[in-house]
């Protein structure tokens, strides 16, 4: 069917749309690209505590740092990590900029900046039952292969681990909570 001017193509799906971008990196594939990722990075920044408004301006910076950064990312298939990475240094510059102490930062999903209360409708989820059974790293990695949907390779370049690394911490992590909360959890 051909195509007119005035059509609205439908959205790529995410993986087309890093691939598409990262082949002919453009204004069209950004396009693509942000509408595909967009929502999965103000998702990071709002299980960190930040209220949509701030997630929102937090994720525009992230953005327009991977398009101008574009050809500093050395392969392909690390873009959803070194996406994450950019989204973790913006959230430490954003604290940093506000004047909070990095160390006492809760990178931790689900905790509202002020005081621990959740953040949003994870926070309600037994997801944050069995988060508060976790160590904090431990958190972090199950937080980035659920909810994130990291594949093991990306959180070990995220976190600058080996990937067997990774997957003993998903493992190990699952077991506890499966000690807790029974078999059917993990």
């Amino acid at each position: 069917m051909p195509v007119s001017g005035t059509e609205v193509a439908l959205p790529l799906g995410e993986q087309e749309a890093v691939e598409r971008f990262l082949d002919a990196p453009g204004e069209d594939s950004f396009r693509e690209l942000f509408r595909a990722t967009a929502p999965r990075v103000a998702r990071y920044f709002r299980t960190r505590g930040c209220d949509r408004e701030l997630a929102e301006d937090l994720t525009q910076e992230v953005m327009l740092t991977v398009f101008s950064q574009i050809g500093r990312l050395r392969k392909k298939e690390l873009f959803r990590p070194w996406l994450f990475k950019i989204a973790k240094n913006a959230l430490l510059q954003h604290f940093r900029r506000s004047g909070r102490e990095v160390a006492t930062v809760d990178l931790d999903p689900g905790r509202h900046e002020s005081g621990g209360v959740p953040a949003d409708s994870l926070a309600g989820s037994r997801f944050q039952e069995w988060m508060a059974w976790l160590e904090p790293d431990e958190r972090r990695i199950m937080t980035l292969r659920y909810v994130e949907e990291l594949e093991y390779h990306e959180i070990a370049e995220l976190l600058e681990i080996p990937i067997g690394t990774a997957q003993w911490k998903v493992f190990h992590s699952k077991r506890k909570l499966a000690a807790r909360f029974g078999e059917g959890t993990a």
